[in-house]
């Protein structure tokens, strides 16, 4: 297969710029063509592969640049093309160093540096690493020696581009995660020194009351923080994939009202929520606990970011997954509010980490955790308006019994 470049229709096809080779006699051994069997092998586009899978360098996600043994690019991709912004016509029959001119974070010129067609025989490559191009743009590189005898001459250098957006995004989201872990602790330690400082330090001058305060408050901010470090461990075991999940049989109409009844304890009006429950419900084997932390969250972002009444309604539904005899074989549970709602624009991020409603507080965690927790249990969670004008979330859970008891 020739290897493609992109660009100008009338740019040069890699095959194009070689030398023609001389005549050869018929015991002649062809070293060039050993090489090429050699490039087209390590780089997994030689001609048989190649014309077998349908594979082009064009095709490829990362950016290809290959430089044959006199250090000249004979092949520059697509990919190459558009993370480097440097045309492959005019990057074609150019030597490497001038065709991809990088260099390292310390500002020294990268093919100097490195020398891949001199220096020790034994050399294989480069591992990936960060380098720079022309105006400071950031790219990760790796690059393959290919030699036709393992301590021979280099024939080709076979170079990977790959752009770093995909990482940067990681690292920020890392950052804010570290950012919003140090703020959210930040607040309740402080508090939680202040007062035992101050109780230490001035005991006897407080009334009974007064130390009972300090204290409630020294809990509550215990509380937080323990919170916030069971947030962090469920994100770290979505991401893994090591959520568990212990599959009880659950009375989720019971748990919703549990939850409503503590806040009503705690001087929410109880004419504030509306639950309503269609019977017959199909019995649910979940996880205790982590329905409770959803509906928790759910109710807590409808009290907190919500106006009006908050209606719960807890329904038989069809499965998430299908079933040949059409039966109800789920729970669903929709919460909504009245008040003004996601926007509609913002609706695709609700579920990610670090979404924020409002400026009402909160670590903007929470949804992303009771997704995870959904889907841990094999169902499925939405967001929509709800007919009052306000966020409606509605889960639906599986009910099925679990294998190993069937």
């Amino acid at each position: 297969m020739g290897v493609g470049t992109s660009g100008a229709k009338s740019a040069p096809r890699a095959r194009d710029v070689r030398d023609t080779p001389a005549p050869r006699r018929a015991d002649q051994r062809d070293d060039r063509l050993d090489a090429d069997h050699d490039v087209d092998h390590d780089a997994g586009l030689g001609s048989g592969l190649g014309v077998e899978l349908g594979v082009d360098p064009d095709d490829l996600p990362d950016g290809l640049v290959i430089a044959d043994e006199n250090g000249r690019v004979v092949c520059f991709n697509a990919a190459a093309a558009r993370i480097t912004a440097v045309p492959a016509a005019a990057a074609l029959g150019r030597h490497l160093e001038s065709a991809l001119p990088l260099e390292d974070l310390e500002g020294r010129r990268w093919w100097q540096l490195t020398d891949p067609y001199g220096g020790l025989a034994i050399r294989v490559g480069q591992p990936e690493r960060n380098l720079l191009l022309p105006g400071g743009r950031e790219v990760l590189v790796s690059a393959r020696y290919v030699r036709t005898v393992p301590t021979g001459s280099v024939r080709r250098v076979v170079v990977s581009l790959r752009d770093t957006e995909a990482r940067r995004r990681t690292e920020r989201s890392h950052a804010e995660l570290i950012a919003t872990v140090a703020h959210e602790l930040r607040s309740p330690l402080t508090s939680v020194k202040g007062f035992t400082a101050t109780l230490l330090a001035k005991w006897e001058r407080f009334t009974d009351d007064q130390k009972k305060l300090m204290l409630e408050t020294v809990d509550a901010d215990a509380d937080r923080v323990t919170r916030l470090i069971a947030e962090l461990l469920d994100i770290s075991r979505i991401d893994s994939g090591r959520l568990e999940v212990r599959r009880q049989p659950v009375d989720i109409g019971a748990a919703v009202g549990r939850h409503i009844q503590a806040y009503v304890t705690s001087g929410q009006p109880a004419d504030r929520f509306l639950l309503r429950i269609e019977q017959p419900l199909p019995p649910l084997w979940a996880d205790p606990d982590k329905i409770d932390q959803v509906l928790s969250n759910l109710l807590e972002n409808a009290v907190r970011h919500g106006e009006g009444t908050v209606t719960i309604d807890v329904t038989p539904s069809a499965s998430p997954r299908e079933r040949e005899d059409g039966e109800n074989v789920a729970t669903s549970v929709t919460v909504s509010d009245e008040g003004t709602g996601i926007p509609e624009e913002s609706m695709n991020r609700v579920f990610t980490r670090f979404w924020r409603g409002s400026k009402r507080g909160g670590t903007g965690l929470g949804l992303y955790i009771v997704k995870g927790i959904v889907e841990a249990h094999g169902g499925t969670i939405t967001v929509g308006r709800a007919p009052g004008g306000g966020a409606e979330f509605r889960f639906t859970l599986p009910v099925g019994t679990p294998a190993y008891l069937l």
